[in-house]
């Protein structure tokens, strides 16, 4: 076993999939909480940082078009590292042209510009998915989903901690200017990777697009297993859209002391919570490992009201992101295996476009809410809200309970044909 371990792991592979974890994370806090704290630090109102929450909306959406990246190839590199290099290129070009504005001349346009830069990221994010499931053996795949997490979560150590303490020291144009230059370096990977192996091309857009929808919409109560994917993570997505603002504006932290103190703790933290929750859903079982491990991501979001209290005291500031980042890590763990579980294996690439997108929703549309609850209302109420919001998803599971672990317990969910498909389809549009 070990032999295998070992070997597995010196697979050119594996570093390739590790590194377009990183491609795929870096951009994603540039757009994201990288972008508010430059918005806070430039001095503007609750209101307007609010808004940068919508930016990374294509997240929500990239399933949309990910049926045109399995039906279009690119005449260079193969059908998915010729999309993965497109991307790169053009999410350098998009960080590095940041540069030319700031927010507080020009706040609609860096707006803008970081909309774009989260569809760009969005689309690679498609391709590295179809990547690491086409290049991958089966026996492969649990060690290369790991990698490719691993290096997700390298890179928003990146692009969060590290780039807020250049941000601190040589101000906000570096700090971009350095991730573009790193996302650069990051394409060597793209160079290195090896072409999965060759397979046919959908031949319409009806069959890399209607199917899965088909197949997916046909299992009993899909309608509200789509809803309690949107409402399980909302709760901490509320609380978290607006964590370094909080730190910054009522604890007064400096830029610095957020880098190294919150995102080092948070990597940490959902490390350990990520690897404690997998080990535990195999001794707890799916539903109560999603029920506690909830109820626990709920909760946490409270560790830090305290803070409100004493100022800037950075052990119980450290104690709060350690707990916080290490139920949240539980949760993803439990809920990411769940998604993958929920995926028909003919449709797999497609539904999990589409179940992670439903996911992200609340991180893109919470924080101008949130923003207007704390500004209006005060920051105990903001995080009380959050708690409120975790109840829908934890309820909806109740409701699901069944259904989930028929779902999960069926490793193929479906062997209807083609044909049988649209017939549903059809039925269900009369």
């Amino acid at each position: 076993m070990k032999k295998n371990l070992f070997s597995f792991l010196a697979e050119r592979r594996m570093a390739v999939v590790l590194f377009l974890g990183i491609s795929s994370g870096l951009p994603f806090a540039l757009s994201h909480g990288t972008l508010q704290a430059w918005f806070t630090d430039a001095g503007l109102s609750l209101r307007d940082i609010g808004w940068v929450g919508l930016a990374v909306f294509p997240y929500n959406f990239k399933f949309l078009w990910a049926p045109v990246m399995d039906r279009w190839v690119p005449p260079f590199l193969g059908r998915r590292r010729g999309w993965i290099l497109i991307c790169q290129l053009l999410l350098c070009i998009t960080t590095a042209s940041m540069v030319f504005f700031s927010p507080e001349t020009h706040p609609n346009i860096l707006f803008f510009i970081a909309c774009l830069l989260a569809f760009f990221s969005a689309s690679q994010d498609i391709v590295v998915d179809a990547y690491r499931t086409d290049v991958l053996n089966p026996e492969e795949r649990a060690l290369g989903g790991a990698m490719g997490v691993n290096g997700y979560r390298i890179a928003m150590l990146i692009s969060g901690a590290f780039a807020l303490i250049i941000a601190d020291h040589w101000g906000w144009r570096i700090c971009y200017l350095s991730m573009t230059a790193l996302m650069a370096i990051n394409t060597i990977a793209t160079f290195l990777g090896p072409e999965p192996k060759a397979v046919a091309t959908p031949k319409t857009f009806r069959d890399c697009a209607v199917l899965p929808f088909a197949d997916f919409l046909k299992r009993p109560q899909a309608i509200w297993i789509l809803l309690f994917i949107v409402f399980y993570k909302l709760g901490d997505a509320f609380a978290g859209s607006l964590n370094q603002t909080y730190l910054m504006r009522e604890i007064h932290m400096t830029l610095s002391e957020i880098g190294t103190l919150g995102k080092f703790t948070g990597f940490f933290g959902t490390i350990l919570g990520t690897t404690a929750g997998g080990l535990l859903v195999f001794k707890l079982g799916w539903f109560r490992s999603l029920v506690i491990f909830g109820v626990l991501q709920a909760v946490s979001n409270l560790a830090y009201m305290p803070l409100m209290w004493t100022g800037p005291n950075y052990l119980i500031a450290g104690f709060a992101l350690l707990v916080e980042n290490f139920c949240g890590g539980m949760a993803a763990a439990a809920f990411v295996g769940l998604l993958m579980n929920l995926c028909n294996a003919r449709f797999s690439a497609f539904q999990y476009a589409l179940f992670s997108s439903l996911s992200a929703v609340g991180v893109s549309f919470i924080k101008y809410p949130a923003s207007i609850i704390a500004e209006n209302y005060g920051w105990n109420t903001y995080f009380i809200a959050s708690l409120a919001l975790s109840l829908p998803g934890i309820l909806l599971l109740f409701l699901l309970k069944d259904s989930i672990i028929r779902m999960i317990e069926t490793k193929d969910h479906d062997s209807s044909k083609p044909e049988e498909l649209y017939s549903f389809q059809l039925n269900k549009a009369q």
